[in-house]
């Protein structure tokens, strides 16, 4: 069985995890996965993706250690974008919507945390339990202090407890607690508001915000206000931005070309 399914609409990808029981992810998912969104990257049509996870009870445990016990490497070939295919996917400048539809842990979590936005349904648990066996949450040790308080992303590191959807939301990682049963059709809701939107400012905001992670303040507004990134100065020479100052002078909407 393909252990992911996706789902096309339009400009919208939705990428569905499902490899019963529990959605663990081993190196052959890992490299499809990473298949599935360089191509969701370089498809000029596709503008956001929905990832999330079969059934009601797990969004993805992360690691798959039955396979890991069979000689899967844990430093092996997870493919393109790396463990997930999201985690270290370059120029990913497109949306990426997680909706968690059950327990997201370990690697589960930095998955969910790779995406620009998390939607989770009411009873999703979320946990960083790696210290307890003696590793580290690599990607989320990187990722997770950027998302929440600092002291906050140290405690779940440090301890690897549980915790859930109520409070990731009020840390700031949840961006919506929805019903299991209104989930997807929250996160397709919100995907075709942002496909209806500037794929070419899209963008421009997650260079910039790649940009600004590495960079002092005044150097990262330098590179911009000097078109010195590639999809800034493709912005304000393209079509849309045009059309936007066409549109915003006619009070009508505007009609994006993503060129």
């Amino acid at each position: 069985m393909d252990p992911i399914k996706t789902r096309r609409e339009g400009a919208i990808l939705e990428v569905t995890l499902d490899r019963p029981k529990a959605n663990a992810i081993d190196l052959a998912t890992s490299r499809v996965m990473g298949q599935v969104f360089a191509e969701f990257r370089d498809d000029p049509e596709l503008r956001v993706a929905i990832l999330t996870g079969a059934g009601e009870k797990f969004f993805c445990p992360g690691w798959d250690l039955k396979a890991a016990a069979d000689g899967d490497a844990v430093d092996g070939d997870y493919g393109v974008g790396g463990f997930g295919g999201l985690q270290e996917l370059r120029d990913l400048n497109k949306p990426v919507i997680a909706a968690v539809n059950g327990i997201a842990c370990g690697g589960g979590l930095e998955l969910a945390i790779s995406a620009d936005m998390i939607l989770a349904a009411d009873h999703a648990t979320f946990a960083l339990p790696e210290i307890r066996s003696g590793t580290v949450a690599d990607a989320a040790s990187v990722k997770l202090p950027k998302r929440i308080p600092y002291h906050i992303a140290m405690e779940l590191l440090l301890t690897g407890r549980w915790f859930d959807a109520e409070e990731g939301h009020r840390w700031g990682l949840v961006n919506e607690i929805l019903p299991s049963d209104q989930l997807m059709d929250r996160a397709w809701e919100l995907a075709r508001l942002l496909a209806s939107g500037p794929p070419l400012v899209y963008a421009a905001i997650k260079e910039v915000v790649r940009e600004a992670e590495d960079s002092k303040f005044q150097d990262a507004m330098n590179r911009i206000t000097k078109r010195q990134l590639r999809t800034v100065d493709v912005l304000y020479s393209s079509e849309d931005q045009l059309e936007g100052a066409r549109a915003f002078a006619e009070k009508r909407d505007p009609v994006w070309k993503g060129k």
